[in-house]
């Protein structure tokens, strides 16, 4: 028994060596930390279960036979953030680079399939270099057992991607089908194809930093979600975003106690809206005193900018933020706003988080770029995921609510529960001065003074039309707000609508315009 107690111990101290002390130097150098640390300050203290712990590779070729590795590039298991289980896996770069294998997908597979079955999210610590090459086509498939579970959980489950180190070719599609994608300045990359490859295909030159780096992808494609300083800052937001979530679909998110007054009431917001009506202002400074104690969790804070979304509380309860942003192109709805919005109301609806929207729009963004680039169909996506949403769905509108943005985001056409405007609000097909142009153009032009003339149509217009009053009487909104006690409004109606149940009509699914 003591030979095969020390046998254990020995190939334990060989797992957790990895790769070797050299390749562990390497990896400290550049900054970065190894799988299994990052393990540590991710999960709460000692609540790590590691499965598949002696696995290995079982390849022959390529001289692999004699080069198998307890673990074989993978950590994965099971544990615990803040007391709730999560599975993780974190890939070892100092394993034959992080890549994937047969054996390594396996095991990423099996702690998918039990967060599935266990109703529990799934975090991944991406850094690899990509399929192993030695394996060929058996790398392959097990990308696509990976891919064909990220696919069923979606919705199921909770999904984050940490990426942590490269991510390149087909290893970047898991990431992308999971719910969350945050990575780290620096040391974070993906694409598709390196820069040698577009180099030598398109002669284009870029380095891997502008080609995939966390702030390209923060800022210009939109495809991660938030970027941290380092690993560190970056699994703190993994444990930071995991707080608003439920573990799964059939549950609530969790609730905080809150030593926040429900009913506390905030002048501030008296006076947040400019009284002209193009000045800008920044709908953070109407949100961010509704929510508990402030708190906000921004997403995609640096893409889109004309669309603010993210996670908040209101008497402890999580719920999500979509608002227009008056302080950036005035808060108009684009492509790239649609987009973003869109897939956060989906996930906001898939996991049972309220919806909370504050709308300030003009209208959507005109221009031939937007219409050769799909406007209607990309505006469509976030109408379509309104419409859809069954969870609790409330709307202020602070200022503008022109056009067809005005259906958009969450009316009460589009199945709004509770509608809400501030005095402010001017309810209209467009802007005063563009609808007096139209409506009143021969008169403007016979005026003797045809500047005087418009300015008075235009007083009138809005007078007459631009205020939320006639959207009240009919019904189009539930009640005109003093803005200083929106929070009461919010947490009362909130919480009328904890059991609210609606339904859509049988189907498969849907066709959302993708």
């Amino acid at each position: 028994m003591t030979n095969r107690l020390d046998e254990l111990k020995q190939r334990r101290e060989e797992a957790f060596r990895a790769g070797g002390e050299e390749r562990v130097a390497k990896i400290h150098e550049a900054g970065k930390l190894l799988a299994r640390e990052r393990l540590e300050l991710l999960l709460d203290r000692g609540s790590f279960e590691e499965l598949g712990f002696f696995a290995a590779h079982r390849s022959t070729d390529f001289g692999m036979s004699d080069r198998k590795i307890t673990g074989d590039g993978v950590v994965s298991g099971f544990g615990r953030i803040s007391g709730r289980t999560v599975f993780v896996f974190a890939q070892d770069f100092t394993v034959f680079g992080g890549t994937m294998s047969e054996a390594n997908a396996k095991k990423i597979c099996q702690i998918m399939d039990l967060a599935v079955e266990s109703g529990a999210p799934i975090i991944g610590l991406n850094d690899s270099g990509g399929a192993r090459i030695q394996e060929g086509v058996l790398s392959l498939g097990g990308y696509a057992d990976i891919f064909l579970r990220n696919t069923l959980a979606s919705g199921v489950v909770p999904q984050i991607s940490a990426v942590l180190g490269p991510c390149a070719g087909g290893a970047v599609y898991s990431p992308a089908i999971t719910d969350f994608i945050i990575m780290a300045e620096g040391t974070s990359h993906m694409f598709i194809t390196g820069p040698d490859v577009i180099k030598a295909v398109t002669n284009e030159e870029v380095s891997f930093e502008d080609l995939g780096g966390a702030k390209t992808h923060t800022v210009k494609s939109g495809v991660a979600h938030l970027r941290a300083p380092s690993e560190k800052d970056c699994l703190a937001l993994v444990r930071r975003l995991l707080a608003y979530l439920p573990s799964n679909n059939t549950e609530d998110p969790p609730r905080r106690d809150s030593s926040d007054p429900a009913d506390r009431v905030e002048p501030s917001l008296n006076h947040v809206v400019p009284d002209d009506p193009h000045r800008p202002y920044d709908i953070r400074d109407a949100l961010l005193p509704v929510l508990d104690d402030g708190d906000f969790l921004e997403i995609q804070p640096e893409y889109a900018r004309n669309l603010v979304i993210g996670f908040g509380r209101l008497n402890g309860r999580a719920v999500g933020i979509v608002a227009n942003q008056p302080k950036h192109l005035a808060g108009v709805l684009d492509i790239d706003a649609s987009l973003k919005g869109a897939r956060f109301v989906r996930f906001c609806d898939a996991f049972n988080v309220p919806l909370i929207t504050f709308e300030d729009v003009p209208g959507f963004l005109p221009g031939t770029a937007q219409e050769w680039g799909g406007i209607i169909k990309h505006g469509a996506k976030l109408l379509y995921a309104y419409c859809e949403a069954t969870v609790p769905k409330l709307t202020v509108i602070t200022r503008k609510a022109y056009g067809g943005a005005y259906d958009v985001m969450s009316s009460k056409h589009v199945r709004g529960d509770y509608n809400v405007a501030w005095p402010t609000a001017e309810l209209a097909v467009m802007g005063a001065e563009g609808a007096v142009r139209i409506i009143h153009r021969r008169e403007i032009q016979d005026a003797k003074d045809s500047a005087k003339e418009e300015k008075r149509l235009v007083d009138e217009y809005r007078e007459r039309f631009a205020n939320p009053y006639i959207a009240a009487s009919y019904g189009f909104l539930d009640n005109v707000v003093e803005p200083a006690h929106t929070r009461r409004h919010l947490i009362t109606a909130l919480e009328a609508l904890r059991t609210k149940q609606q339904t859509i009509p049988a189907k498969k699914h849907g066709n959302i315009p993708l």
